[in-house]
């Protein structure tokens, strides 16, 4: 039976792990991104040449690694560190070279579960009408390279401030588990406003999922490392 790390337990979600400005200061920048997002996808749908061309992505992609790890300085510094929280309490750690076979193993499992998910909603549903965000996927070397140097810290980032910070947060607040983890993938569906109404639902859903995982496991690493080989599999080869 895999060994349980002991560091993300029960102690961690009955106290703050930051001040409680800190995550409302957060949730108005996710939002302010979700009204950004639908402006995006406003101005796009009536402008359709706006999307045809593939752009110049490198600059996008390099203000989007530093904006990942901008955010990740600012959980760190601005919340956790203000109440002796350590980032590896809120990760997880690996006890034996056992626990990293197995969350491996997870992530892989885990990364199958979602794309089969998304298989079944376009099937069932269809393809979102949203304008499409195809175009800014990396189609060169350089971009290529920069893509999963994106993807790597959206891995990281994103699972340590949604299923770590913010679902750690919620619980306190709520004292649930259940609301917490809800809470946080509605907001992570939200962030995503750029790529419209649908794709925020279905990003919802994998938040909800990959929240589930982080609650049993008790550890963020089986999602961050289903996280980031998704996003680096699906914007390179479009699996």
């Amino acid at each position: 039976m895999a060994t349980i790390p002991a560091t993300r337990t029960e102690s961690l979600n009955s106290k703050l792990i930051a001040p409680w400005w800190h995550t409302a200061s957060l949730v108005a920048l996710f939002l302010g991104l979700a009204v950004g997002g639908a402006f995006f996808q406003r101005r796009a749908s009536s402008e359709p040449g706006m999307l045809q061309q593939h752009p110049q992505v490198v600059p996008l992609y390099l203000s989007l690694i530093a904006m990942e790890w901008g955010l990740f300085v600012w959980v760190w510094r601005g919340g956790l560190r203000r109440t002796g929280t350590t980032v590896r309490e809120l990760i997880g750690r690996w006890a034996s070279v056992k626990d990293v076979s197995v969350d491996c193993g997870l992530a892989l499992c885990l990364w199958a579960v979602w794309t089969l998910v998304q298989r079944m909603w376009d099937r069932w549903l269809g393809p979102g009408h949203a304008a499409s965000i195809q175009t800014f996927l990396p189609q060169r070397g350089l971009e290529i390279g920069l893509w999963i140097g994106v993807s790597i810290s959206a891995g990281f980032c994103e699972e340590l401030v949604f299923r770590g910070y913010f679902q750690s947060q919620f619980e306190t607040f709520t004292h649930s588990r259940w609301i917490a983890l809800l809470l946080q993938a509605v907001l992570f569906g939200v962030s995503h406003g750029y790529q419209g109404i649908e794709a925020c639902m279905k990003i919802a859903g994998f938040g909800a999922l990959y929240g589930l995982i982080a609650v049993w496991r008790r550890s963020l690493r089986p999602g961050m490392i289903a996280h980031a080989s998704g996003d680096i599999l699906s914007g390179i080869f479009g699996i």
